[in-house]
């Protein structure tokens, strides 16, 4: 390993020269505080910029026993870091001035959620950080004495204040890992309670914009409705109360722009750890869920569908069904399977996105074509299977057709909803005498409304017949 005085030596021979002669950086050098290693040399001022690395020695860093003790607090600590980091990093970008590319610092961007990234890794031994750097010419001649700036007084002043414990607020430290043990303990609160889903009180779920993922501001927060109402208890925070979605079949029903996709959508995300401030913090997810929807046109290779799709007029077989332009109905088939196959114990999904076919057939449709010729079996016929046999839970939402009343049908709700906002205040009105695995939650535009048992459901079965209590 070469010193930082080996590389300025280096730099200065090369200045004023052709752009490849900044590949003879390539290497590790030992600063005063870390070890930085330049991977991967651009080719050229307008190519994806070069692959450069710093480690930090762990006992250098000092950060406190309870942010190293597991990889669960060095996840959190080490998303904390690159967020601190990527500010940090975003003072001087393009500071060093040149063609293209030059003068370009930029680290993976972070969403809303806390993941595991090769862009910043903690563990017992050091401190890693990734990014990119633009290496700086006028034209295609080395600007060495640009690049000197980044590496020698940029660089130094961003490690300094984002991966040294004294220089870092610690509460901030502290409250991103108290956070992550909070949040896994609703996790394992979820098994324990036989929950699939965890929504907090006070959350916030919709988000500003459609391509935004950060929190509505002045949104309505979530309220949890009594019938579903259980008290998580957490390390930190002590209780916390919410809606508490059971295992077993449960539909979110209201009318539009209700904000029925919008709980959906967060749970989905569920499955992830969320920073603080999100609002969704404590929207809590079975790790395994699975958003599924129709996707026509995508590609299917040795899938065994025969449990949804059998018969087909031209003979195909479905055991081993391959396609390289699946309809909606195939496609969603085939991306149930896949999630049975892949181990989910939960699946998410919306009437808006799936094949309306493969979903359900009401009773009329079902006296205008016998099932004897009908080659799909609906997913609401295999749900409750799925669940008892399987041990597959559901969450769907709906708000066009009565049908899916027919395995959901033990709860009523009253929601209100303000202008322009999609969260909810929601209050159920649960009948205590049915007792099944199913659940339903409807939604009512300002005023109090009711969806009595199996109303307007031809031939509907109620869910008290069925033999699992929910």
């Amino acid at each position: 390993m070469q010193s930082d005085s080996n590389l300025r030596e280096t730099l200065r021979s090369i200045d004023h020269k052709s752009y490849p002669a900044y590949k003879s950086l390539r290497g590790s050098y030992r600063f005063a505080d870390y070890v930085l290693s330049i991977d991967h040399v651009q080719g050229d001022p307008f190519a994806a910029p070069s692959h450069v690395r710093v480690t930090v020695d762990a006992k250098a860093a000092a950060f406190p026993e309870y942010a190293m003790k597991n990889t669960r607090t060095r996840t959190a600590l080490a998303d904390e870091l690159l967020r601190t980091f990527a500010a940090q990093i975003n003072h001087f970008t393009f500071k060093a001035k040149g063609s293209g590319k030059s003068g370009l610092i930029s680290v993976t961007h972070c969403g809303q959620e806390i993941l595991t990234r090769t862009a910043c890794e903690v563990n017992e031994k050091e401190i890693t950080a990734r990014f990119a750097v633009g290496f700086p010419a006028n034209g295609r001649t080395i600007n060495a004495r640009e690049l000197e700036k980044i590496l020698f007084t940029y660089l130094p002043e961003c490690v300094k204040h984002s991966f040294y414990y004294k220089n870092l607020d610690a509460r901030r430290i502290r409250d991103a890992v108290e956070l992550a043990e909070d949040q896994q303990a609703v996790r394992d609160q979820l098994k324990e309670q036989g929950l699939v889903a965890f929504v907090a009180d006070d959350a916030v779920l919709p988000r500003e914009s459609g391509i935004s993922s950060r929190p509505m501001k002045q949104s309505v927060a979530f309220t949890s409705p009594e019938s579903l109402r259980v008290t998580m208890q957490l390390p930190h925070r002590g209780a916390v109360t919410g809606m508490g979605i059971p295992k077993g079949i449960t539909l979110i029903v209201g009318g539009g722009y209700h904000g029925k996709s919008t709980l959906l959508t967060a749970l989905e995300l569920g499955v992830y750890n969320h920073i603080a401030g999100d609002g969704r913090e404590f929207v809590i997810t079975d790790e395994t869920a699975l958003k599924l929807r129709s996707e026509d046109g995508r590609f299917i290779k040795d899938v065994d569908i025969s449990m949804f799709i059998n018969d087909l007029p031209n003979g195909k077989d479905t055991h081993h069904f391959s396609t390289e332009d699946a309809s909606g109905s195939t496609s969603q088939a085939a991306g149930i399977v896949e999630g049975m196959e892949a181990g989910s114990r939960l699946f998410l999904l919306d009437e808006d996105t799936s094949a309306t076919n493969f979903m359900v057939r009401d009773a009329f449709m079902q006296k205008v074509v016998s099932p004897d010729k009908e080659p799909i079996t609906p997913f609401l016929s295999r749900a409750r299977d799925l669940y008892e046999q399987a041990g597959i839970s559901t969450i769907l939402v709906a708000g066009s057709s009565g049908a899916f009343f027919r395995w959901t049908a033990t709860s009523r709700l009253t929601s209100q909803k303000r202008r322009r906002h999609c969260a909810k205040n929601f209050r159920f009105q649960k009948k205590s005498h049915i007792r099944s695995p199913c659940h339903t939650v409807t939604g009512s535009w300002k005023k109090i409304k009711t969806v009595p048992q199996n109303a307007g459901i031809t031939g509907a079965e109620p869910c008290a017949k069925m033999s699992r209590s929910g």
